[in-house]
């Protein structure tokens, strides 16, 4: 079959013939349609994120397409769309059949390959890590990237006020029609001020952040009494110097490290059985959807690269395996 490789030397990516899956019982074998980037991609082309043991090399976390090879409840053509450890970019992929999703009538493949990832980190990472409930406020930084788009919509579903960070008008703009109660540009400055002026000094309950060290006192100083940290990327650094715990324990603080691709296949398995039950309903219906940036042809995948890295997108960049 076809997939996209990556020259060893060059580091970069074409398509180029590579073995078939070889499937284990209960997996399926799906035909791809379409795949989706992730931040994840970049670094694991890089050397500095390696799957999973016994994943495949090939990049792709998230993917939608046809039945091939039926298992489980699943049959021969069933559209189903599914979180991968990797091997998104092929004509084909295995997968556990607990992992598949149904894709709801009204989507296309597009639409429903920019799903699995970032809804199910959004759907961790805020409910199942976070504890968000009604009536409570999230902090999402990023807000106009691919996770940032699904938690706004999930957090909005819930009952919860949103406020995210984005850094350019067209951004923020975004954010606010998906409803996001505040946008906050973070090149002008502290986005703590903003945060507290708008929550009347109490802070927020959980905040969802991809950026690590640069924002660390802001993020601890922008929770409220019992709040939750929940840290799922490093873009500003991993290393905190002085840190005070002091505040942790006065202020009841969680802070939560977190990575949705090495969790063990049962917990991405019951994670996806119950976003089955909770969320994909409400994506059937339109009342939450998918937020696709752009989409590419799969011989396109270097420039596709390119676009993400320039952090130019709104929502998902989705490639189709033509």
């Amino acid at each position: 079959m076809k997939a996209v490789l990556q020259h060893l030397e060059s580091k970069a990516l074409y398509i180029g013939e590579t073995d078939e899956p070889k499937l284990a019982d209960g997996e399926l074998l799906v035909r791809v349609k379409a795949t989706a980037l992730n931040r994840a991609d970049l670094l694991q082309k890089r050397g500095q994120y390696p799957p999973p043991p016994g994943a495949t090399a090939i990049l792709g976390l998230e993917m939608a397409g046809v039945v091939e090879g039926p298992a489980g409840p699943w049959k021969k053509g069933d559209r189903v769309m599914a979180l991968l450890p990797g091997g998104g970019y092929a004509e084909r992929v295995r997968l556990p059949a607990d992992m598949a999703m149904p894709i709801p009538d009204r989507l296309s493949f597009a639409e429903a390959a920019s799903i699995p990832e970032v809804f199910l980190t959004a759907y961790l990472n805020l409910f199942k890590l976070g504890g968000l409930k009604a009536g409570r406020t999230a902090l999402i930084h990023a807000g106009a990237s691919g996770v940032g788009t699904a938690a706004i919509q999930l957090a909005k579903a819930a009952g919860c006020t949103v406020i995210v960070t984005a850094g350019s008008p067209a951004k923020r703009e975004a954010c606010l029609r998906l409803g996001a109660d505040l946008a906050v540009d973070y090149r002008e400055g502290p986005f703590l001020p903003a945060v507290m002026a708008f929550t009347e000094n109490r802070g927020v309950d959980v905040i969802l952040d991809f950026v690590g060290a640069s924002y660390w006192e802001q993020n601890a100083a922008s929770l409220a009494l019992d709040g939750r940290l929940i840290i799922v990327g490093l873009l500003g650094g991993a290393n905190v110097p002085d840190v005070n715990l002091g505040m942790l324990l006065s202020r009841r603080l969680q802070i939560i490290g977190t990575s949705l691709r090495t969790l063990s296949r049962e917990r991405k398995a019951a994670l996806t059985a119950d976003f089955v039950n909770e969320i994909l309903p409400r994506i059937s219906t339109g009342e939450i959807r998918p937020i696709i940036d752009s989409e590419w042809d799969w011989s396109q995948v270097e420039e596709a690269h390119l676009y993400m890295e320039q952090n130019r997108n709104i929502g998902k960049i989705v490639m189709n395996i033509t």
